[in-house]
């Protein structure tokens, strides 16, 4: 085809298009839905245009009109509209939703930290002295007597065995997460790692008779910790996961948009490793009962895995029904 005939049969469609893209400008869902639909197809033959006049007539002022015409189409068709969340909106139901959006590195995360937490604490159970090197010189008091009805430590030492325990955990959350940019393998051995080392102390205070007591030193603040870690150590596999299998999404661009989520996810559980460590700090060293102690530590969890169920896993079952109705015939 001709250079003036090719103008002369495709410039109402370059002009459409060009007056559609200055109508949208960052915000094509103003246009209505019969503009966006045009907006579309016009955007379609004009890409096609483009193709046809770099082979037919290539360094001619048209097809540089034509491309400069495509990038800003591009930028209308493509466009994301940036919102801001408020703070209430990330707590209330976004940080929730997150955690919930993907089920299946949160069910990785905990299999991955309670799974060797259960065969080393058998392991302890039945070789203590080998499994006694695996953990820190400050936790190997667990296998010595303690009086009964006591916690067998004074208010110093009670108070500096949970403040290791809780230190720990707070290192642990924050590498499950830092570590999943070496595609997710350090939050793997993070999680891992950190299961054994609870096993291990389970298991060896459980074989010395003292396996009440360390509960009663950990259960009221370590439900609601050990959930925080699994959720970063789901966040952590996301990262990992995004570079090495970004889906259809370029890899670099599948890392920021799971490096985005997992800043909110770090903002929402920041508030409640805070929470555990106030009631690890203040309450943990009274001594409670196993039976009071277990009731704290509920009274804490519970609330977080209602929420996340309420505000996340339940709506995103609702948002996957009405998308599944909307495909089917």
């Amino acid at each position: 085809m001709h250079l003036n005939a090719f103008i002369a049969d495709r410039m109402p469609v370059w002009d459409e298009l060009d007056t559609l893209v200055t109508r949208a400008g960052t915000r094509p869902e103003q246009l209505g839905s019969a503009s966006v639909l045009r907006l579309a197809a016009c955007y379609r033959g004009v890409s096609a245009d483009v193709a046809y006049a770099r082979r037919a007539f290539p360094g001619d002022p048209t097809t540089a009109r034509l491309e400069a015409l495509v990038a800003r189409g591009r930028r209308a068709v493509y466009a994301t509209q940036r919102t801001r969340r408020s703070p209430v909106a990330l707590f209330a139901n976004d940080y929730w939703r997150l955690i919930a959006s993907r089920p299946r590195p949160l069910a990785l995360a905990a299999t991955l930290t309670f799974l060797p937490a259960l065969l080393t604490a058998l392991w302890a159970l039945h070789d203590p002295t080998a499994a006694a090197a695996l953990v820190p010189p400050e936790m190997r008091t667990v296998v010595e007597p303690m009086p009964a009805g006591g916690l067998g430590l004074s208010a110093g030492e009670s108070t500096a065995f949970a403040t290791e325990i809780f230190t720990n955990n707070i290192f642990v959350t924050v590498t499950a997460l830092a570590y999943g940019i070496a595609l997710g393998v350090g939050t793997i051995w993070v999680l891992v790692t950190n299961g054994i080392l609870l096993g291990t102390v389970l298991g060896l205070a459980s074989g010395a008779g003292n396996g009440e007591t360390f509960l009663r030193l950990i259960v009221a603040h370590g439900i609601l910790e050990m959930t925080c870690i699994v959720v970063a150590g789901a966040a952590g596999l996301r990262i990992g996961w995004a570079i090495v299998e970004g889906g259809p999404r370029p890899r670099g661009q599948a890392l920021a948009a799971e490096a985005t989520d997992t800043v909110r996810i770090v903002l929402g559980t920041a508030p409640w490793l805070v929470l555990a460590g106030i009631i690890e700090g203040y309450v943990t060293p009274q001594a409670l009962s196993l039976p009071s102690a277990l009731a704290v530590g509920l009274a804490l969890a519970v609330p977080y895995w209602t929420l996340l169920v309420w505000r996340g896993f339940l709506p995103e079952r609702h948002d996957r029904l009405s998308r599944d109705r909307e495909t089917s015939p």
